[in-house]
């Protein structure tokens, strides 16, 4: 009997080491930014979060890195479920061992949008040429494009697009999750009720209680700021004389011109140069999501741009962080087939 209690002990003391071996590290650190000085009050230290796999500090080899951008009123937080989830793709072989890292871009207005901006300071370099600079000097990363994917949910799939477009010699593959304002439709169009809300809207305070009228404040922080302008210092694409609809060409332009369904025409042999391109979207989620996704994936198509694009059953957000959910079936593994995992 005491030997078969001591077998069982030496089981469940080997079933603990195994735990612990399969457990990765969160590290934080802030990055002070050259790229996001600017003149709408928008704090440059900006806090970054690292997943690093298990055996990370004792390795000798060097790792891919996935760059995660988080969502509208997001931050860098990596949460205990969701290290559950990155530690679960090693431990379930959903993607060889591999660096995350999600960088805050929450502003005054709840986003960057990680765009290039004459007021908040530019977010789009401040990821794709700051922050990678900075984990390929502080980690064990390896350090070429083909070893570094961009992903991320909601504003931060728009982001990763947006990213990966403007940014090929930097990121090699990239996985866009349920992504946002790729296109003005619904909620975002002319014929939404957003633009309108907006207008009667006149502190900020007024502004932190509402969400269209917000997201539509941060975009235009972003695309088409106005430092002449308060209380909000922007100009948008659809304003309202009374009840009339009135349409400003040239901002409406500037958001085109940021928008990832209009940029494929000026971005398609950026796109081309892509290992990979996935996006998806859940059937269930809000019905602009489905809409522009499947245009965006029309639009990737018309110019003969391969990629992935998938509609599966949920809502905007049921679906990404959990053990049945898109980041770990199916993010992890889309980066396991495209990113470099050896150095060369």
């Amino acid at each position: 009997m005491k030997k078969i209690l001591a077998v069982l002990l030496s089981f469940a003391f080997m079933g603990v080491a195994a735990a612990q071996r399969s457990s990765g590290t969160i590290v934080t650190s802030v990055i002070q930014s050259t790229y996001l000085h600017n003149t709408g009050g928008e704090n440059i230290d900006r806090r970054i979060s690292v997943y690093l796999p298990p055996g990370y500090a004792q390795a000798k080899q060097h790792y891919p890195v996935i760059y995660y951008l988080h969502g509208f009123l997001g931050t860098d937080s990596i949460t205990p479920n969701m290290k559950n989830i990155l530690d679960m793709g090693i431990a379930k072989n959903k993607i060889r061992p591999y660096i995350l890292v999600i960088a805050d871009h929450f502003t005054l207005y709840s986003g960057s949008f990680y765009s290039n901006s004459a007021l908040t300071g530019n977010w789009s370099d401040f990821e794709a040429k700051e922050l990678v600079a900075y984990m390929d000097k502080n980690f064990k990363t390896i350090a070429n494009r083909n070893a570094r994917g961009i992903g991320g949910h909601s504003m931060g799939g728009y982001g990763a697009l947006k990213i990966a477009m403007l940014y090929p010699d930097v990121f090699g593959s990239v996985y866009a999750l349920s992504p946002g304002l790729l296109a003005f439709v619904k909620e975002f169009g002319p014929n939404s009720d957003s633009y309108k809300q907006l207008a009667a809207i006149k502190t900020k305070d007024e502004l932190d209680k509402a969400y269209y009228p917000k997201v539509i404040a941060a975009c235009a922080r972003a695309w088409s700021p106005n430092a002449n302008k308060p209380p909000f210092y922007i100009d948008l694409p659809f304003n309202y004389v009374g009840d009339s609809l009135v349409v400003d060409s040239v901002v409406y332009q500037k958001w085109r011109s940021n928008m990832p369904l209009y940029m494929i025409d000026s971005y398609s042999s950026n796109l081309k140069k892509l290992k990979a391109i996935k996006l998806d979207w859940g059937r269930n989620d809000a019905s602009r999501f489905p809409v522009q996704c499947g245009m965006f994936s029309q639009e990737l198509e018309n110019h003969g741009i391969e990629h992935y694009a998938e509609e599966y059953i949920g809502t905007h957000t049921n679906k990404i962080w959990t053990t049945d959910g898109r980041v770990l079936n199916d993010l992890l593994p889309f980066f396991n087939d495209y990113l470099q995992f050896e150095e060369h």
